[in-house]
């Protein structure tokens, strides 16, 4: 089965190139068979304002702008996420929410499990997801890693505090667990 970590941050200087990259390394490390990680960086696709005049769930994964059937098959390629998202303002950042927008049926059913980050560790971003994800019956795993911009950087960059990389092994195994039992 597939994982994408995608990367919701599109900012210059963003901390979430850096924890996709950790996520990709932790996963990589697990070798848990019959998974597979693939890094999906929202940069990477330009994505555009949702603007169509025919509802991405109406589109049949059928879309008239290339970069969004680009991401559309990326996201229809992966069996469940890891959504490496910021907090923005409070909520989630602008560029992810469109891109999520600009898909329908890529995202049903599957599960998402969060790596957050921001002064308040992202917490009200993946609150705000959760409720996002109930639009094409998809869930969130329960477990999640939520880092500061404080604590879990330094004046090298990205240094997750020690506790972080078991947090982020028992979200992986939850995720993992979930599309086991999907998938049986």
């Amino acid at each position: 089965m597939k994982i994408g970590i995608i990367i919701g941050s599109i900012r210059d200087g963003r901390f979430g190139g850096a924890v996709g990259k950790w996520v990709k390394e932790a996963a990589d490390a697990r070798a848990s068979e019959g998974f597979t990680y693939e890094v999906l960086d929202l940069r990477e696709f330009d994505v555009p304002l949702l603007t169509a005049a025919t509802p991405p769930m109406g589109a049949d994964k059928q879309y008239d702008d290339e970069n969004v059937t680009r991401w559309s098959k990326a996201v229809d390629s992966c069996d469940g996420f890891v959504f490496v998202t910021a907090e923005y303002n409070r909520g989630v950042p602008g560029a992810f929410k469109n891109a999520y927008d600009n898909l329908g049926k890529e995202w049903q059913g599957k599960p998402v499990a969060f790596a957050s980050y921001g002064g308040r560790e992202g917490l009200r971003s993946v609150e705000q997801w959760r409720q996002i994800l109930n639009a094409f019956e998809q869930f969130g795993v329960q477990s999640q890693v939520s880092l500061s911009i404080f604590k879990d950087a330094d004046d090298d960059g990205f240094n997750p505090q020690e506790h972080r990389a078991a947090e982020l092994e028992a979200m992986l195994e939850d995720l993992e667990g979930v599309l086991r039992k999907m998938d049986s």
